[in-house]
């Protein structure tokens, strides 16, 4: 295994750090972004304990390649803030079509440059999606008809079943959000894209293991553990 460390829009106001894992053999090509929300903490530390776990040994991929952004908007997350104009909007909705912001401009550059099978955007949201189906806490979210829906099936399962309280279980969502990492992904580069959203309310410790253990379910379905 080989980790290596980069700058994103190096040349910019907007550079951030990023990690490309190569595993010894060949396999499918994984990203993870958090951040895009720089008030979104647990899923930063959850992606950024990925990346150290890998440089540390303590985690070995196997096969494939692993690219992670644990921190994509530096600005905002210094200001502690979901960031204006929100960069979940600002990803190209259509082929031809360009980013409307030059980090989200900067991340999907990376992203076409290697292809990924799956892109896993790891957020953070208000409210319990056990107590009420309007909102996002505790959900994986894909596209409707999205190869990755039964994945995300199985992972819930798999989470429900080592969380003892009911309210703080996962739910699978299926909708589309133009301009979001997620949806570009999809539409654009034919990924499997999931957006990982945990529960603010809840302890920043227990939302740091939840996003880690669900990204690790993740690579072992896509074979790289």
């Amino acid at each position: 295994m080989l980790v290596t460390k980069h700058t994103l829009a190096a040349s910019s106001a907007h550079a951030t750090p990023y990690y490309i894992v190569r595993g010894m053999n060949h396999g499918p090509v994984i990203m993870i972004t958090s951040g895009v929300h720089g008030n979104e903490t647990a899923s930063m530390a959850a992606a950024q304990k990925l990346a150290d776990d890998c440089m540390t040994g303590r985690l070995h991929v196997l096969r494939g390649l692993l690219i992670i952004v644990p921190r994509v908007n530096q600005k905002a997350y210094r200001n502690n803030s979901r960031g204006k104009p929100d960069l979940n909007r600002m990803f190209p909705r259509q082929v031809s079509g360009k980013a409307k912001h030059p980090l989200a401009s900067a991340v999907f550059q990376l992203a076409r440059q290697h292809g990924p099978d799956w892109w896993l955007d790891l957020h953070e949201a208000n409210g319990l999606s056990q107590r009420s189906s309007r909102v996002l806490g505790q959900t994986l979210i894909t596209n409707p008809g999205s190869r990755a829906a039964p994945v995300c099936k199985r992972i819930i399962g798999r989470m429900n079943r080592s969380i003892p309280i009911r309210d703080r279980h996962f739910n699978l969502k299926q909708h589309e959000l133009p301009g979001s990492a997620r949806t570009a992904a999809a539409r654009l580069l034919q990924a499997r894209s999931v957006t990982v959203e945990t529960c603010w309310s809840l302890n920043r410790s227990d939302r740091i293991k939840y996003q880690t253990e669900i990204v690790h379910h993740f690579l072992r379905e896509a074979g790289l553990f």
